[in-house]
């Protein structure tokens, strides 16, 4: 149950992060956001929630690259 209570803290972070102009970001700034985006993914990787999102994309990819 922490996992997801992190997890939720972390994608409101991100939320809140992209909302910002672009033209007020440092590199500093855009390399913070990538790691957080980055524990995110990890938090969100072992939980249903991120494997359902695996299986998904996993689809996703597999219905482009039969069609091209």
């Amino acid at each position: 149950m922490l996992t997801i209570n992190v997890a939720v803290l972390l994608a409101f972070i991100v939320v809140m992060r992209l909302r910002r102009r672009t033209e007020a970001r440092s590199r500093l700034d855009e390399k913070f956001t990538v790691v957080i985006v980055l524990a995110l993914g990890i938090l969100l990787a072992p939980t249903e929630l991120g494997q359902g999102i695996l299986n998904v994309l996993t689809q996703l990819v597999q219905g482009v690259s039969s069609s091209g």
